[in-house]
């Protein structure tokens, strides 16, 4: 099954999705916003500062059409009059342009927030393709566009059309008075005409950025074969994990094994489960498991333990509660320390009976262990409900 299809794609963009497309430069941008927001700033500043720009650039003009003979006479003249007024022109065109560099990424930031990226630079022959042009062409966003640019230019054209019909005995007008006041009198027209284009942008922006909000999520729209694929990446392959978790398993069986001859005894069920005890008097601690398995786990520890000399003691109860209750490299519980305190009593008893020191003990007798902490038990499975745990299995 094919998870790009586009009918398969009903599920939102995840967060991963979402940063992800963002580190690719992809986010919500509103040309319609963008425009406003420029236009909109550049009429603000225009008409904060119109008196005192219209009164330099009519100084500006008067300077340049005042002419005498000698002045006309000197082909020299023209350049200077130009390099005398080219450095207020200038300023006053940085002074717009910084505006307009401002506002426009304001309008950006407000969008789409703030995004750096190389990889829209990176080159793509993909989109050489014509094929995957013309789709691109036909696709929902660039016609949803391209209807929305052809509606925004009509409507920016009647409402241009009937500012003007309706001020044509204005500029009439203008063409019969001094040229100074119809410079006057034309700009604060245009202004009051460029306002009025402006509420038509400013309509358009609101109707725009909820559009392009709306795009851009449908484009990173997912489907389910996505979101699993994307769900293995982050979590990763549950094949590899799993080979992975076997050799963990393996090698901290090796571990254990490699613990075995270290044990002071061996206390087994007798062949459903044996536990490796090591108790270090120097320490000063409790009696800690540093090897445990069931069937053949346990096979293999009784055989290790024999090989390396390590006594095996049969005491069920005991081996069932140690397994069930002590994890690895870990002390027994106190609840157990009077059942390891008397097999181990009795293992050191055979050391000193086989080294001559003393005469042979008796028999271990029976090991008693809590039932609470015996699997065996039906008391223990009890025990583990009221707790909300969960018993270890019984041979």
């Amino acid at each position: 099954m094919s998870g790009d299809s586009s009918q398969d794609k009903q599920l939102p963009a995840t967060e991963q999705r979402l940063k992800k497309a963002r580190a690719d430069g992809q986010v919500v941008r509103s040309r319609d916003l963008g425009h406003f927001v420029v236009v909109a700033a550049c009429l603000g500043v225009i008409s904060a500062v119109g008196p005192s720009v219209t009164q330099r650039l009519r100084d500006l003009l008067a300077a340049a059409l005042r002419f005498d003979a000698e002045t006309v006479a000197s082909p020299a003249f023209m350049a200077e009059r130009l390099s005398s007024v080219v450095p207020d022109l200038l300023l006053l065109s940085l002074f717009l342009g910084s505006v307009v560099c401002v506002v426009s990424v304001a309008a950006s930031l407000v969008s789409g927030g703030w995004v750096f990226t190389m990889k829209v630079m990176a080159p793509n022959f993909g989109k050489l393709n014509p094929l995957s042009g013309l789709v691109n062409i036909l696709s929902k966003d660039k016609l949803s566009d391209t209807l929305k640019s052809c509606v925004l230019a009509l409507l920016l054209a009647v409402v241009g059309a009937l500012w003007m019909w309706g001020h044509r005995d204005d500029f009439v007008r203008s063409q019969s008075v001094e040229l100074s006041a119809a410079f006057s009198e034309a700009g604060s027209q245009i202004l009051s005409g460029l306002w009025q284009l402006v509420l038509v942008l400013a309509l358009f922006a609101v109707i725009d950025l909820p559009l392009q909000r709306f795009l851009h999520a449908s484009k990173l729209k997912m489907s389910h074969q996505d979101v699993k694929e994307e769900h293995k990446q982050q979590e990763g392959n549950p094949e590899i994990k799993g080979r992975l978790r076997q050799r963990m398993r393996e090698a901290s069986r090796r571990r254990m094994m490699a613990a075995v001859p270290t044990a002071d005894l061996v206390v087994m069920n007798p062949t459903h489960y044996a536990v490796a005890i090591q108790y270090n008097e120097d320490s000063g601690g409790a009696p800690k498991v540093v090897a445990k398995g069931t069937d053949q786990v346990a096979m293999k520890i009784r055989d290790l333990a024999t090989t390396s000399r390590v006594p095996v003691l049969e005491a069920p109860p005991l081996a069932r509660a140690l397994y069930a209750t002590t994890e690895l490299d870990r002390e027994i519980p106190v609840a157990l320390y009077s059942a390891v305190a008397q097999v181990l009593a009795h293992v050191f008893r055979l050391r000193e009976a086989m080294a001559g020191r003393a005469p042979y003990p008796n028999s271990l007798d029976l090991v008693s262990v809590p039932p609470e902490l015996d699997p065996a038990d039906p008391r223990h499975n009890r025990h583990a409900a009221r707790k909300g745990g969960t018993s270890a299995p019984t041979p």
